[in-house]
């Protein structure tokens, strides 16, 4: 088999907000933009890698979901369990710098974990958890 991850997808609450910060503060390519308000579809994703993407998508949009569950991932989102990411960098320190600087929300600073990986995490604008990996 020949499979590869394409896309993975994130919810946003606040489209334009989530846009800045994936384009602006993590220097992400945007691929596509649909939709209007808050029913917008963003395709972001790193520069010089086209196949690989994230979707930032509106969290509740699937007709099949209830009001309940609507509800629940409302929650979810602004405690901030929802969504989360692992992304990686070589470059962790300076990358952590960026997104300090950029007025990300930071959760943990570059740590020595003992499972084996330094990394970081912070939160992007609709609360999903972004946490990014050192390569070595």
């Amino acid at each position: 088999m020949d499979i590869t991850i394409h896309t993975s997808v994130l919810p946003h609450d606040d489209p334009d907000a989530s846009l800045a910060f994936y384009r602006d503060t993590l220097g992400f390519e945007v691929r596509s933009d649909v939709g209007t308000g808050r029913m917008r579809w963003i395709t972001v994703g790193p520069a010089g890698s086209p196949g690989t993407s994230i979707l930032l998508a509106p969290p509740a949009a699937d007709p099949g979901i209830t009001e309940d569950e609507r509800r629940t991932v409302v929650e979810m989102m602004a405690k901030g369990t929802y969504g989360w990411i692992l992304l990686a960098t070589k470059d962790l320190d300076g990358t952590f710098e960026r997104l300090q600087a950029g007025d990300a929300d930071v959760i943990q600073e570059p740590t020595e974990q003992p499972y084996g990986v330094r990394d970081c995490a912070f939160r992007d604008p609709a609360g999903n958890q972004i946490r990014i990996q050192e390569l070595r």
